[in-house]
């Protein structure tokens, strides 16, 4: 580290080094312009033998005025007159900092244990990003809030979004907020225990306890990058969840055909809710050998649990007829991996792919 950055962070430590005392006496000052002592120790709860000197630090670090009159008056100064030279520290550190980033190679990690609120919001930020086709949420109210632009450029986007709303006591009316801006299809829960959670794509997610958005000691979230683990959490959001939400909204934009699915329960849901004739080409893995499939033909029937713990498509193929389940299928004889559905025959996967990266 060179002299110039080292001494760049010190001045920064310096400056914000500010105790408990320090921080409400300088909120309190700024709140109403000018403050004797006995008035910081009347709208805060420091102890009036320490008011004067926590004033005095605050003085020191040129926050605030000293009047010596009778008695003493406290006067802020502006933020900007004082805290001027830092935001130019600042600056200077994050050039410097950001000249040494080396940024860490998180797609090789398969799963990863985070423990920070902001690094928690951070990633369900870039999970909403990230999303190509196919998204699904349980938020809190105010996550709904801090995100609902996220969400509808994601719904621009053609992106298909699941959106379950937790407690259901303070999901906003859908009188008052338009849920089809931000999803295709939103519910509310009960129970404030209901987690927090993203899944992109049936890939990357993270699942956190609402109690880590809060400032409970207890608290974490779980980032899963592989298809596999991610799988976890969006079974578990469909099956557990899911289920045992009520719906608040269904009229969120629809796609355009042909789609791309990571959720075969999603798929089978749009072949039931709509008339057909559907195409689908799938591929995914072989249930008894687990050798790579691509299977394709004609959607001929379907099956679906309310619950849905049950979902699986019955294809007709020039081989004949095949049961295509989801992940972990095995009374099907295919387990999808992904699925692209047509109305007009069977999706060409290269002109999707192009259109999709277009």
């Amino acid at each position: 580290m060179t002299d110039d950055l080292r001494s760049t962070l010190e001045r920064v430590g310096e400056r914000f080094n500010l105790g408990e005392y320090e921080i409400e006496a300088y909120l309190a000052v700024l709140e109403h312009g000018e403050l004797t002592a006995s008035e910081i120790a009347d709208r805060t709860e420091i102890p009036q033998p320490r008011v004067y000197d926590t004033v005095r630090s605050l003085s020191d670090r040129g926050l605030v005025e000293l009047r010596e009159s009778r008695p003493m008056k406290i006067v802020a100064v502006a933020p900007e007159d004082a805290l001027g030279g830092v935001r130019q520290s600042l600056d200077d550190l994050v050039d410097e900092l950001e000249a040494r980033y080396t940024a860490p190679a998180r797609e090789t990690e398969a799963v990863s244990l985070v423990k920070s609120r902001s690094t928690i919001l951070r990633y369900v930020e870039e999970i909403i990003d990230g999303a190509e086709f196919e998204l699904v949420l349980s938020l809190t109210p105010d996550l709904l809030r801090r995100f609902r632009e996220d969400l509808a450029a994601a719904i621009d986007d053609g992106v298909s979004i699941d959106l379950l709303v937790t407690p259901a006591s303070r999901a906003p009316d859908p009188a008052e907020f338009d849920y089809g801006e931000v999803s295709t299809i939103a519910r509310a829960r009960r129970g404030i225990t209901t987690p927090v959670l993203a899944v992109a794509d049936g890939n990357y997610s993270i699942y956190a306890t609402q109690d880590a958005l809060r400032d409970d000691r207890e608290r974490y979230g779980v980032i899963f990058n592989r298809s596999a683990l991610g799988f976890l959490v969006s079974g578990f959001f469909g099956t557990v969840l899911w289920s045992t939400a009520e719906t608040l909204s269904t009229d969120g934009k629809r796609r355009p055909f042909p789609r791309r699915y990571a959720s075969i329960r999603r798929a089978v849901k749009d072949v039931r809710e709509l008339d057909g004739p559907f195409y689908a080409s799938i591929t995914g893995r072989d249930v008894e050998s687990g050798d790579p499939v691509l299977v394709e033909g004609e959607v001929e029937t379907t099956t679906f649990e309310e619950t849905e713990e049950v979902a699986s498509l019955r294809l007709e193929t020039d081989d004949g007829v095949l049961e295509v389940g989801g992940l972990v299928a095995s009374l099907e004889d295919v387990e999808a991996q992904e699925i692209l559905l047509g109305r007009d025959g069977v999706p060409d996967r290269d002109s999707f792919d192009s259109r999709a990266q277009d």
